[in-house]
């Protein structure tokens, strides 16, 4: 998405606006149907059903029908069966990307359910902002994530500067493993990011604290990141986090050509407890993704049971 084809010495390059230039010759037309040369095809992956261990794509639904799209009343007992299925495939055959919001760093349960996700092989590569970092270190080194303790929720006193008491001794020894490293850190989700040389993308935004070190403030440069990544996943789950989901979202390819040469889609899962962020998605032209309605916290403990990491 949000990409133009070029052509160059007879082969088709994909390329960003801000990465084209004068003279390029490149790929143009109003109509989808193939009348001026371009074709939209969405339903390449609609009746997969092998014996890849990938689970298949649904499809084939009436033109009028109750209950299509995916909402607060809907069951994902289905949904979490599927994607445990794929997990477990794409731990061994493909690359799993987790895109992730702060709200994970605000109860001491979903922080260590999400390091043993980590630690079993079940990330490639993490996106995050400033605020997933820091209140996350703030978690380690306090045990409160905005000022609340992450165990019972409870305001500690002068908890609001405990961010901000993060952030400034993380830029004083200069990195975020330094820090680890250096003030004893032992849980938390960076700390097994870092324990396990996981790749993190850390895209700020204006109204960063701090930021920590590491954290891109070029948004070119950490939209540069995040796509190097992105080319290699054959999963994306994205959880609470709008603005990174969408981005993300309009920078993955629906399919991926694997290194035996096989097509297989990419899956792409929005998880939020706002129907309308996991509606948004689709509605910005993210025409593969798949939506669960629910709190994040109890979304990510689900799935680390289901994997069988928690009981």
């Amino acid at each position: 998405m949000d990409c133009v084809a070029v052509v160059e010495d007879g082969r088709v390059f994909v390329r960003e606006f801000r990465h084209i230039k004068k003279g390029d010759l490149i790929a143009c037309g109003r109509t989808e149907n193939g009348e001026e040369g371009i074709l939209v095809y969405t339903d390449g992956f609609k009746n997969l059903g092998d014996n890849s261990g990938i689970p298949p794509v649904a499809g084939g639904h009436d033109n009028f029908a109750f209950r299509v799209g995916r909402s607060r009343e809907t069951a994902f007992s289905r949904d979490y069966d599927e994607l445990y299925e794929l997990l477990r495939h794409d731990r061994e055959h493909g690359s799993i990307v987790w895109v992730m919001g702060p709200a994970f760093t605000f109860n001491g349960y979903s922080r260590e359910a999400f390091a043993k996700i980590i630690d079993a092989g079940y990330v490639d590569a993490v996106f995050a902002g400033n605020a997933l970092a820091t209140h996350d270190l703030e978690g380690a080194y306090f045990h409160t994530s905005l000022g609340q303790d992450i165990d019972t929720q409870e305001n500690r006193p002068n908890g609001h500067y405990h961010h901000l008491d993060t952030i400034n001794r993380v830029r004083y020894w200069g990195s975020i493993d330094k820090f680890i490293e250096q003030e004893g850190v032992h849980d938390g989700i960076m700390y097994a990011l870092e324990r396990n040389r996981v790749p993190y993308v850390l895209a700020g935004s204006i109204r960063d604290d701090g930021p920590l070190p590491g954290v891109f403030g070029n948004a070119y440069q950490a939209q540069d990141a995040m796509r190097n990544h992105i080319r290699k996943a054959t999963t994306v789950i994205c959880m609470a986090t709008m603005l990174h989901t969408i981005a993300t979202g309009n920078m993955t390819p629906s399919y991926r050509v694997m290194p035996d040469g096989t097509v297989r889609p990419v899956y792409f899962y929005c998880v939020d407890v706002a129907e309308f962020a996991v509606n948004k998605l689709v509605d910005r032209g993210s025409l593969s993704s798949r939506g669960i309605v629910t709190n994040v916290q109890d979304f990510i403990a689900h799935v680390a049971k289901g994997l069988g990491l928690t009981d």
